[in-house]
């Protein structure tokens, strides 16, 4: 009696199993997407994250869900990476919002306002100030979903032909420059110029361009521009920080699966720790090895630097005027990147100085 009850359970435990198997498997479904990146492989962090954020999704997930990574012209150029996922060309992208102005200026909040957010500062923002949820329901109206999924941390202010030792050394310069600091250095007589990561450095070497900034030493020193513009100048005021996103088109998004979802956000933030930390350690080596091979460091005058922030402001209040869309996001960041100046300056900055100031010493 006691065998057949056994033989009995044992059928309906192995029923059970039977049944139970499909439905755990819909619930880890085999999803494969298609990454493109508006950075050139040459680019081993920019590029690098996307990759890395491939095999962190596809560890996370069993292998079930697979992200192929492109690099700008595989699938479309660096620049229509939005278009390509607004249209679902591709399933997502990583870019810098900021390459999109053109399409609204509300873009630059995402990635950096110049004189703006430092990297600590913005990233705050975006998780506990409101960020996040301004730039996702602004990113809707582009019908894609946005993962703040890496960052360069302060930019240098470029490479130059000539020396910048005042305003007038910028009338007719000349630049490439992305995003609003490109309108800004406008407004002090600059020609901006917005080319692709892969496409500056012939551009430089032509003459078509006189100045090109694109990230910091690191990058740079990898894409050769010190051989043709040897003035590097700092600070990239325009982007004292760059959050990188990971843009989902919408619905792809919205289709995922929760645990998907899940991994996809844990993996980007993991992608922005390993990016900021990579530049971190490689930019101050690569500073100096461009030093030694005769490019002539500069800072921007401060003759330049206050026209600059004086001309930002009154921009993003002409901005504001006329586009909702950059008022919403104005009107609640200004105030924080107040508070977030007074704390900074109190507490981080003179520490910074003084550090800094006895670099040298033991």
């Amino acid at each position: 009696m006691r065998r057949r009850s056994f033989i009995k359970g044992a059928g309906f435990v192995a029923a059970a199993t039977t049944v139970a198997a499909p439905a755990i498997a819909q619930t880890n479904p085999k999803i494969t997407w298609r990454l493109t990146s508006s950075y050139p492989k040459s680019l081993e962090t920019l590029f690098g994250i996307s990759s890395q954020l491939s095999a962190r999704i596809a560890e996370l997930t069993d292998g079930n869900f697979q992200i192929q990574v492109f690099a700008p012209g595989e699938i479309v150029p660096g620049l229509q990476a939005l278009d390509a996922v607004q249209n679902g060309t591709v399933e997502c992208a990583h870019t810098l919002s900021s390459f999109y102005v053109g399409k609204n200026p509300a873009f630059a909040f995402d990635t950096a306002l110049p004189f703006g957010l430092n990297t600590r500062q913005h990233i705050s923002w975006l998780y506990y100030g409101g960020g996040r949820e301004l730039v996702s329901n602004f990113m809707k109206q582009y019908n894609v979903h946005s993962i703040p999924a890496g960052n360069t941390g302060a930019q240098m202010g470029g490479w130059y032909r000539k020396e910048i030792n005042g305003l007038d050394d910028l009338k007719g310069l000349k630049m490439r420059i992305a995003g609003l600091g490109g309108n800004i250095m406008a407004r002090l007589g600059v020609i901006p110029q917005q080319i692709a990561g892969g496409d500056i450095y012939a551009a430089l070497e032509k003459g078509t361009i006189d100045a090109v900034e694109f990230s910091g030493p690191f990058d740079d020193e990898k894409l050769g521009f010190n051989k043709v513009a040897p003035y590097y100048y700092a600070p990239g005021w325009w982007e004292g920080t760059a959050n990188v996103t990971l843009i989902v088109n919408l619905d792809q998004w919205n289709a995922l699966p929760k645990a998907y979802q899940a991994a996809l956000e844990c993996a980007s933030s993991e992608t922005m720790s390993h990016c900021l930390a990579k530049y971190d350690a490689k930019n101050p080596d690569a500073l100096y090895r461009l030093a030694a091979n005769g490019a002539q460091l500069r800072n921007f005058p401060q003759e330049v630097l206050e026209a600059a922030f004086k001309e930002s402001r009154a921009y993003y209040e002409e901005i504001a005027a006329s586009n909702p869309d950059f008022k919403t996001f104005y009107d609640q960041w200004l105030p924080y990147w107040q508070k977030e100046q007074v704390w900074f300056r109190f507490a981080e900055l003179p520490f910074d100085a003084l550090t800094s100031s006895h670099a040298q010493t033991r």
